[in-house]
């Protein structure tokens, strides 16, 4: 279900923001290119990463019309020479970065075209949630270019170099089930039915205490990449910090005298 706060709406023509209370979510929007993405999106969502609203838990990011993101827009492709090319795609990096190592968690609301940068886009995030109409492409290699948004660091994390390959090599989709059962996407729900999820699960990730999130964000990624002996260590410290902050101690204060929910069997 949606927040319930009134929503505070703002447009920059390429993006769509919507803020109901710790809740902040980003609507991808240029529906006629099925959100393809080109430089000024890319330093729009750069921006909307860099400067989140005081309050703000958790941000939800999504396409406005039928498709999530259809990847680089390849109107807008220019030759570049190597150094150019290397800027280009640092240039993507830096605002990926800011998804998946910012200030709080960040959730993907999938339908439609999740292809190419958009997948990578995708990939940048913390917990994805795919509609049925969600299909998933990397068509680089038809194209004649490589990723450039992170992709070969992330999506490999998520479905082995393998699959990452033939789907480069030959250009192999994937369905929304499909993706689900390979790890593209944590949720599996039906058309229409992506975006109020997210909201729901944002609305949830927010209410947790910010430094657990922070942890999660951003040392558990790091900790599972580690080798052991650092992953334990970081681990420990982790934790040291998160349970001394004043509001872990005021949570774990009131489970003691059970004024928090128990944890159920799912339904």
């Amino acid at each position: 279900m949606r927040p319930t706060e009134p929503l505070q709406r703002q447009e920059t023509g390429l993006l769509i923001l919507e803020q109901s209370g710790p809740c902040l979510s980003i609507g991808i929007n240029r529906p006629e290119k099925r959100n393809a993405l080109n430089d000024a999106t890319i330093a729009a969502l750069d921006d909307a990463m860099s400067d989140l609203p005081d309050g703000v838990g958790a941000v939800v990011i999504h396409g406005i019309g039928e498709h999530f993101c259809a990847g680089l827009d390849l109107s807008e492709l220019t030759e570049r020479d190597a150094t150019e090319g290397v800027l280009h795609s640092r240039f993507w990096h830096r605002a990926f970065e800011k998804i998946q190592f910012g200030r709080v968690p960040v959730v993907a609301a999938l339908k439609g075209a999740v292809i190419g940068g958009g997948l990578e886009l995708a990939a940048a995030c913390h917990i994805r949630i795919a509609e049925r109409s969600a299909f998933y492409a990397l068509p680089e290699g038809q194209r004649g270019i490589f990723v450039g948004g992170g992709g070969s660091v992330r999506i490999p994390r998520l479905i082995g170099v393998a699959r990452m390959a033939d789907m480069m090599l030959t250009g192999r989709s994937y369905s929304a089930e499909e993706g689900y059962a390979l790890g593209l996407s944590q949720y599996l729900v039906e058309d229409g039915a992506a975006l109020p999820k997210a909201l729901e699960l944002a609305e949830q990730i927010a209410r947790n205490a910010f430094m657990t999130n922070f942890a999660v964000v951003h040392a558990l990624p790091r900790i599972a990449e580690a080798d052991p002996a650092a992953g334990y260590i970081t681990e420990a410290l982790a934790a040291a910090v998160a349970q001394s902050d004043r509001e872990a101690k005021a949570r774990i204060r009131a489970f003691l005298e059970k004024k928090a929910a128990k944890v159920k069997r799912p339904d």
